[in-house]
Parts: structure tokens; sequence; C-alpha cells
């Protein structure tokens, strides 16, 4: 008899084999939000969620796109939904795509379309269930207070883009509630 390899049979060469459950169903989802800022004051509004672990992640407005809706109309609505400001959409800003899994049975692949928006109304709200916090922060302090990655690109580009072509302050009504 020859001498045994010490593999069992079947097993191959090179590959590990591993336990997989069931095949997660994949989804495709798309959203648009972004950054709406404050001229007068450099500020931008942010909003906190608490994950599963209970942590407050602050991240940039967006949600879904509805049936009929542009990437910049669902923006311009979903802001003011989570941050209860109104802005307008200036430029784009970029996209960002990503993958996570959701109720442990679909995998979901998720594009965000975000916009660099002006704000018209200065006064916060936290009415969306979603949302737990919503707050103005400078500008300069993005990059310490954004959870993700994507984003604190995204607000890198945005800096670059108002160093190179300054929004211009138009007429304006600015309700000053809110402000501080």
């Amino acid at each position: 008899m020859p001498p045994s390899s010490g593999r069992s049979r079947g097993a191959r060469s090179g590959r590990r084999f591993r336990r997989r459950g069931p095949k997660l169903t994949t989804v495709d989802e798309t959203s648009a939000g972004g950054l709406v800022i404050d001229q007068a004051t450099d500020r931008v509004a942010l909003i906190g969620r608490l994950d599963r672990r209970g942590r407050l992640l602050w991240s940039l407005p967006k949600g879904h796109i509805e049936p009929g809706e542009t990437p910049e109309q669902t923006a311009v609505r979903e802001i003011a939904e989570e941050t209860g400001i109104d802005g307008e959409v200036v430029r784009p800003l970029g996209t960002i795509d990503y993958w996570f899994i959701a109720d442990g049975a679909k995998r979901i692949h998720k594009t965000v379309h975000h916009f660099l928006l002006v704000a018209h109304t200065y006064e916060l709200s936290d009415e969306d269930v979603e949302v737990t916090e919503v707050a103005w922060v400078a500008i300069d302090e993005l990059e310490t207070r954004l959870a993700y990655a994507d984003e604190r690109r995204l607000v890198r580009k945005a800096r670059q883009l108002l160093s190179e072509h300054p929004l211009s302050p138009g007429p304006v009504e600015r309700d000053e509630v809110g402000r501080g």
C-alpha cells in the first residue's frame, strides 16, 4: 500500500473549505444627500445616529431617492427631513458606494450621490425618527467628527472646491433662530 499523503479523500490541494450559510439576496439601493453649509459661519449640518452598540455616529444627511425624483431633489428633501434646513444645491461633490448586510438576509450595494448645498434656513430639527441628534459643526472640525472615511474625503474635496471657487453670498433672508 502506498504511503498516505495525509489528506483525506476529496480534499483539494491549496483550497480551504468553509461552511456556508444560506445565500444572501443582493439588493441595489440609491440615495442622495450632502454637505449643507451656512456661508456666514462656515458651519455644516450633521446628523447623529446610534449604531447597534449605542454609539453616536455623525454623518452627512442622506436618504433614498423616491420614484420620479432626481438625486438633487432627493438631497434637498432629505436634508430638510433630517435636519430641518432648507438648502439649495450648488454643485455635485461625488458618489460613494459601499456594501453592507441588512437583517442578516440581504447584501446591500448602496450608492450615495452627494452634493454641496447652501443653507437658506438655519434652525435645526431632529424630528426625523431615524436621527438622534442634529448639529451645526465648524467645517474645520469635520475631519474628527465624521464617522466614515468616505465622507471625510468628500469634505476635503468640498473644502478644496470652496477655496478655489468661493460661494458668492447672495441676498438670503436669514432666520436667526437656532444659530449660535
